[in-house]
């Protein structure tokens, strides 16, 4: 059986609908019994041999030969992968399926097929050099191929505020008015009630983790957040003048990040030891009683780019120390965009 290649689509005739369409739910059917399919579909289908070749004009297409005509090979990677995972896929051209901006493919669940209206994943495939936007991502799944055709699947979704934080147990409220100093790149809070940092979680004891009693020192981020709410007797306007002199415009959108996740209820604290800016504890009551932080959060401006590799190694990061992956899209003076990024096993 052949097909003829025309118009960035490939047309077959004879039975293809029933042996191709119904039974394997590859292409789109035409008129009669006839199906049309897109490259990476009929590069499968020459792949196993249910296509023996492809007409171009006067050229007769093998597998390779169409390969190499249709610089296919980033998507037949990505489509051999999820055909042999036992998934029906249809490539994401205009009119083929719904909602088809910035996706490569549909996949259904295992089971169904492109008439029965159900999306599994929305594909976008990227090689391992491409530059991707953050405000491209977000219920989509990455698709990255490597130099070697290794595969990496990455599940990106847009929470709710705060990334979804539970936000459950009582809310503290601090005192106003604590004695506290700027100090080099943070501030230090002389003599703290005990509640400001075992039920607040506010600082690190300037003594060490192991005291319980003593002045607590915050960051920048902390300090500017008790300022605002005249919990210190420092001007908020002075302790954001200090983080801007440590690190730039980039401590507005560190503040605007941190402030969303308290409102929603969750703890942030320095992400540093992940390489991150915060490690969120989302249900959060007192210091005795916490559990592990459940995200890290990497604040990032919205016209943010990715390496894939790069995000790989975040999430690869987040997912050996149990915890989810969320970029904060900040602009310091408008809202945040919370992208959440994963590994996923189709």
């Amino acid at each position: 059986m052949q097909g003829t290649f025309e118009d960035g689509v490939v047309r077959v005739g004879g039975d293809a609908r029933q042996r191709f369409y119904d039974a394997r739910g590859y292409g789109r059917p035409l008129s009669g019994n006839r199906i049309e399919l897109a490259p990476v579909e009929a590069a499968h289908l020459l792949f196993r041999g249910d296509l023996d070749t492809v007409v171009a004009g006067d050229d007769r297409l093998d597998f390779r030969a169409f390969l190499v005509a249709t610089d296919t090979v980033l998507t037949f990677v990505v489509y051999k992968d999820l055909r042999d995972r036992g998934f029906y896929l249809s490539p994401a051209r205009e009119d083929w399926v719904d909602d088809s901006d910035g996706i490569d493919f549909v996949v259904f669940p295992r089971g169904s097929g492109p008439e029965d209206d159900a999306v599994e994943y929305r594909i976008r495939v990227a090689g391992e050099r491409e530059i991707i936007p953050a405000a491209s991502l977000g219920d989509v799944t990455l698709a990255v191929v490597d130099e070697e055709g290794e595969l990496t699947y990455l599940e990106t979704e847009r929470p709710d505020a705060a990334g979804q934080a539970d936000g459950s147990g009582d809310r503290y409220d601090p005192p106003t008015g604590l004695d506290a100093a700027l100090l080099a790149d943070r501030a230090v809070v002389w003599a703290p009630p005990t509640d400001l940092h075992d039920r607040g979680f506010y600082g690190q004891r300037l003594q060490g983790r192991n005291a319980e009693t003593g002045p607590l020192q915050l960051s920048l981020v902390e300090a500017a957040y008790l300022a605002r709410r005249d919990a210190l007797d420092l001007a908020e306007p002075r302790v954001v003048e200090r983080g801007r002199a440590v690190e730039g415009g980039r401590f507005d959108r560190r503040l605007r990040a941190y402030a969303a996740l308290r409102a929603a209820g969750s703890v942030p604290k320095s992400g540093f030891k992940f390489g991150a800016d915060f490690r969120t504890y989302d249900t959060f009551t007192t210091v005795e009683e916490m559990d592990h932080s459940t995200r890290l959060i990497r604040v990032v401006s919205p016209d943010h780019t990715f390496l894939p590799r790069d995000l790989s190694l975040d999430v690869r990061l987040a997912g050996g120390v149990r915890k989810r992956m969320v970029f904060a899209l900040t602009d310091a003076n408008e809202g945040i965009d919370w992208l959440s990024v994963a590994r996923l096993t189709p």
